[in-house]
Order: structure tokens, then C-alpha cells, then sequence
């Protein structure tokens, strides 16, 4: 059964806390419904999905997105860096300016931030 192959997969989207995600398997493809808060949820879902061996032949999926006017929120982990941050999420060290001048309510100094914070991460 491929609900018994991707229930990682589908733990996984809870854990994202995907909305409404629903599995059912229909002409031999496990198609995969939901909503994401935001756009970094639905691209970590399909990060973890590209992951499987016969993805594209088994699964299909119709994340939506609800909100649009940031890319997601990020918490921070012990040793991150805005430039890290910005590095492994937007392939560009440079883009923490954008970052911090979007948290500017939580930030004071792009030098300090502090694990836990919740980060508001600009659009791609």
C-alpha cells in the first residue's frame, strides 16, 4: 500500500503542520491534498518528497499555500546566523539584510539574534 510507503511523508506534513492533509490512494497514485501556512512549508514538503524512490510515478500532491505576503517563519537554532539563515534557505549569504529589516520588531542588531526567536522570512 503506498499510504504504508509515505507515512513518513505524511507524518512529516503534520509536523509542518499542514492543514487538511488528506492521502488517498486512486488509480494506483497516492494523491495528497492540504494547506500550508506558508511557502516554505509546501517547499519543505517537497524537499522530503523528492526524497522516495518513485515519487513522481506514485504520488501526486495539491499543497496550497494561505499566506503569500512573507516566504514563512523560521525559528532559530543554536549557532544560526542571519547570513546563515540566508545562505541555506535563499542560496545568498547577503540576503540577512532583508531578514533582519523585516524582523526590525524583534531585532535590534543583525549580530544578535537568539535561539527560539521566530524570524519572518522575506518572499524568494
Amino acid at each position: 500500500m503506498l499510504t504504508d510507503k509515505y507515512r513518513s511523508l505524511l507524518d512529516f506534513g503534520r509536523s509542518l503542520a499542514i492543514s487538511d492533509l488528506n492521502a488517498r490512494e486512486e488509480g494506483g497514485k497516492l494523491k495528497l491534498t492540504g494547506n500550508a501556512s506558508y511557502q516554505l512549508d509546501k517547499d519543505l514538503l517537497w524537499d522530503k518528497i523528492k526524497t522516495y524512490s518513485d515519487w513522481q510515478r506514485e504520488l501526486s500532491a495539491d499543497i496550497q499555500v494561505k499566506s503569500t505576503d512573507i516566504y514563512g517563519v523560521y525559528t532559530v537554532k543554536s549557532g544560526d546566523t542571519l547570513s546563515g539563515i540566508a545562505k541555506s534557505l535563499f542560496g545568498d549569504p547577503m540576503r540577512y539584510s532583508e531578514i533582519f529589516n523585516l524582523n526590525k520588531d524583534v531585532l535590534t542588531n543583525p549580530d544578535l539574534i537568539k535561539v527560539g526567536q521566530k524570524l519572518k522570512l522575506p518572499n524568494r
